[in-house]
């Protein structure tokens, strides 16, 4: 049996696995080389890497016999998840969802927007860390007149995304690459070392360290500003897609 998965989140690559372990022929389609990497090489999987036009998708899908499609895109990649629901019901698949828990209250400060946070940010007092990835740095470092000096940004260890960082205008001193998710110990201490007033996130839920991101904030007495998670509509969790795939197809 072979199913088609557009992942690159870490409930994406745990399902690619799983499915993978049942001998079930997997194609994995991920946005990043650091994405591909982290996929199971060999055995089952094949993946691709790289963004794919509709017609890509289509040829993809002429190419095969996938009994299904899988949604475990990034809950802020609302016009992947699009793309893909537009992509099972032109070709007359089923698609499944894969949401994240969503813990919508807490002790922060919720906002809509990165334009919107960085609003809040370019008017606080003392250091900023931005841990939202390098795709809306621009964003902060336009908003934050002196963020070469108090911004402090938090991005995959991959050379595009401080190289980004560093086109910008943010010095290495002010980079911090590393791969999460972390422990509430890591980020405190990071807070703590950078003397932190302000820390910017987005509502990644429990499997994107969410939990651990609000605790050091709180133990460290750092402002929270959170940018919160897109709508969605339906959805279900990695465990339910599990459980349904095996009763639907007896894997």
């Amino acid at each position: 049996m072979e199913l088609l998965v557009f992942g690159g989140t870490v409930e994406g690559r745990q399902l690619v696995e799983w499915l993978d372990g049942r001998g079930c022929d997997v194609v994995a389609c991920v946005a990043t080389d650091y994405g591909a990497a982290l996929l199971p090489q060999g055995g089952h999987v094949t993946c691709l890497q790289g963004p794919l036009s509709h017609e890509e998708k289509l040829e993809l899908v002429a190419a095969h016999r996938f009994r299904c499609i899988v949604d475990a895109t990034h809950p802020y990649a609302q016009h992947i998840t699009q793309s893909v629901a537009e992509l099972g019901a032109e070709c007359g698949l089923d698609v499944l969802r894969i949401a994240r828990e969503s813990q919508d209250e807490g002790p922060w400060e919720g906002v809509s927007s990165a334009q919107e946070a960085a609003q809040l940010v370019a008017h606080a007092q003392g250091n900023v860390l931005l841990t939202t990835g390098s795709k809306d740095l621009e964003t902060y470092v336009a908003a934050l007149l002196d963020a070469a000096e108090r911004l402090y940004v938090r991005v995959l260890p991959l050379a595009e995304a401080v190289q980004h960082a560093h086109d910008l205008g943010i010095p290495t001193s002010h980079i911090v690459a590393m791969q999460g998710p972390f422990t509430t110990e890591l980020n405190a201490a990071l807070l703590r070392q950078l003397d932190i007033s302000c820390m910017v996130t987005k509502q990644s839920g429990p499997s994107g360290g969410f939990g651990e991101k609000v605790q050091a904030a709180h133990d460290c007495g750092v402002r929270l500003v959170v940018v919160r998670r897109p709508q969605e509509q339906g959805g279900i969790t990695l465990g339910q897609a599990q459980a349904l795939l095996e009763e639907r197809y007896g894997l």
